[in-house]
C-alpha cells in the first residue's frame, strides 16, 4: 500500500551526544563476518544470492528473484557460508560499505554507501527513495543488494521516523524529497572519484518522491518500480473500484461507490464539518447495500470503520500528523522531470492499480517525454508473482524474473530486452 493510514510517532533528531558516537566507517573487506551476515554471496548458481534481514530473521534472494527464509526454505547457513541441500556452498563477497549520518533539516538520517568490488569512475551510483513502510531499510531492503550484485553502487538510508533515523514518520512528499536530495549529496561525497552515472530509484511511494527530487539531486536518470502517476485520492478510489469489480459488481455499483470515495476525499483534504456532514449523508444512503462491506481503499475503509461523530476525534488527527501536501499534481511532477525515466509496473497490482497510471505515462511519452515503460503481467505490488487461492487471496511466490536486471541495465544506461515476461506498451 502506497499510503499508510495509522499514526506512527518516532523519536526526534539525533542529539549532539548521540551523534558524537556515530562514526563513519569504511570496510573494503569483511574479516570473519558473523555467521551468514547481510550481504552478497557467490558460488550458488545461477548468479548470486543477497541475504537481508526481516522481522522473522534472515532471508535470501537469488539474483533471478527466488526468495525464502534462510535455514527454512532450502538454503542453509553453515559457518558463515551459504549451503544448498546438495552441499554446494556460496561465499560472502567483500563489499566496500561506508556508514554515515545525513543532516536533513533539523534531523539526522542513518545512511550507508554500498559499493561493489572494483567500483570506479564508470560505476553507476543510485540512491533509493523508500516506499510507505514504517521500517528502516538498512540491512533489510533487498533491492539495493540486488543492484550492488550487478555492479552498481547504492546509497540507502532509513527514512525519517524509521529504523535508526531521527524525526517523525510523514507522508509529506516534498519533505521526503528534501531528505532524498540531502542523501544524494552525501552519496556523491562519499563516492567521490568512484562513480559515473548518477540517478534515483523510487519504489512504490518512492515513485511520488523521486521525480520531485530529480532536478535538485542532479539525477541523470530516474527509475520507478510499481509507483503511480495518480494522487492519493485517486489511488483510494481506484482500489475501491478494483475490489468491487473483482467481486463481480458492475458500472452502477462503481458509480455509487465513487460517491463514497469522493466524500471521503473531501474529509481527508479539508477536515471540514461540511465534508463530514456530506459523508454522513452518503454513508446512510448505501450502508445497507450488499457491497458496502467491501469498500476499503487506502483510507475510505478507515473512515467507514468508526461512527461519523467520532471521525474528528479518532481519524482526522492522523491525517494532520502525516502533513500531506494535497496540492501536488503527479502528472505535472512527472512532466517536469527533464532526464530519462523508467517506469516498471505490476499489471495485477492490487495495492496500486495501474490502469490510469499507464494511460497517463503513455500520453506523456507520446507528447515527447523520455519515458520508458515496462509492464510485468500477473505480477502484484512489489513485483511479486503469486498463486491465486480459493478464498481470493494470493500466495506470493517470488520476485518476477527480469525486474532486477531491467532496473540495473537502466542505471547502466543500456537496456537489452527481453526482461522476463515484461512487455512495452
Amino acid at each position: 500500500m502506497l499510503f499508510r493510514v495509522w499514526l506512527i510517532l518516532r523519536w526526534g533528531g539525533v542529539g549532539a551526544a548521540a551523534l558524537s558516537t556515530v562514526l563513519t566507517s569504511t570496510m573494503p573487506a569483511m574479516a570473519e563476518p558473523e555467521p551468514c551476515a547481510v550481504g552478497i554471496y557467490r558460488g550458488l548458481a545461477p548468479g548470486f544470492v543477497a541475504v537481508t534481514r526481516s522481522q522473522a530473521g534472515l532471508r535470501y534472494t537469488f539474483s533471478d528473484g527466488r526468495t525464502g527464509a534462510l535455514d527454512q526454505d532450502g538454503i542453509l547457513c553453515n559457518g558463515g557460508r551459504l549451503q544448498q541441500v546438495d552441499g554446494v556452498h556460496g561465499d560472502r563477497v567483500a563489499l566496500r560499505e561506508t556508514d554515515t549520518v545525513v543532516r536533513a533539516g533539523d534531523i539526522y538520517l542513518a545512511g550507508r554507501l554500498i559499493e561493489p568490488p572494483g567500483a570506479g569512475p564508470h560505476t553507476p551510483l543510485v540512491v533509493y527513495a523508500h516506499g510507505s513502510e514504517e521500517t528502516g531499510w538498512l540491512d533489510h531492503a533487498r533491492d539495493p543488494y540486488q543492484m550492488v550484485g550487478r555492479g552498481i553502487s547504492v546509497f540507502v538510508y532509513d527514512k525519517r521516523g524509521t529504523g535508526r533515523s531521527g524525526g517523525v514518520y510523514t507522508q509529506n512528499f516534498p519533505q521526503l524529497a528534501d531528505d532524498l536530495v540531502a542523501a544524494s549529496r552525501e552519496a556523491k561525497r562519499l563516492a567521490q572519484g568512484r562513480f559515473g552515472r548518477f540517478g534515483l530509484f523510487g519504489l512504490s511511494q518512492g515513485g511520488w518522491v523521486a521525480p520531485l527530487a530529480a532536478r535538485r539531486a542532479g539525477a541523470e536518470f530516474i527509475g520507478v518500480g510499481y509507483g503511480l502517476v495518480i494522487d492519493i485520492r485517486e489511488e483510494d478510489a481506484a482500489q475501491v473500484a478494483q475490489d468491487l469489480q473483482a467481486a463481480g459488481y458492475g458500472a452502477q455499483t462503481l458509480a455509487d461507490a465513487r460517491l463514497i470515495t469522493d466524500a471521503t476525499a473531501r474529509i481527508a483534504t479539508t477536515g471540514s464539518d461540511e465534508a463530514i456532514a456530506a459523508f454522513a449523508q452518503v454513508r446512510r444512503r448505501f450502508e445497507y447495500a450488499p457491497w458496502f462491506g467491501l469498500v476499503q481503499g487506502d483510507y475510505t475503509g478507515l473512515l467507514l470503520s468508526v461512527p461519523v461523530d467520532e471521525i474528528r476525534i479518532k481519524i482526522l488527527p492522523r491525517f494532520v500528523q502525516y502533513n500531506i501536501d494535497w496540492s501536488l499534481d503527479p502528472v505535472e511532477v512527472v512532466r517536469a522531470v527533464e532526464v530519462p525515466q523508467l517506469w516498471v509496473l505490476a499489471a495485477a497490482d492490487r495495492q496500486a492499480p495501474v490502469d490510469l497510471t499507464l494511460e497517463r505515462l503513455i500520453k506523456l511519452r507520446d507528447a515527447g517525454l523520455n519515458i520508458a515503460i515496462h509492464t510485468f503481467p500477473t505480477t502484484d505490488h512489489g513485483m511479486w508473482e503469486y498463486e491465486d487461492q480459493p478464498d481470493g487471496s494470493r500466495d506470493f511466490t517470488r520476485i518476477t524474473a527480469g525486474f532486477y536486471d531491467l532496473m540495473a541495465d537502466w542505471a547502466k544506461g543500456a537496456l537489452s530486452p527481453p526482461y522476463g515476461r515484461a512487455t512495452q506498451p
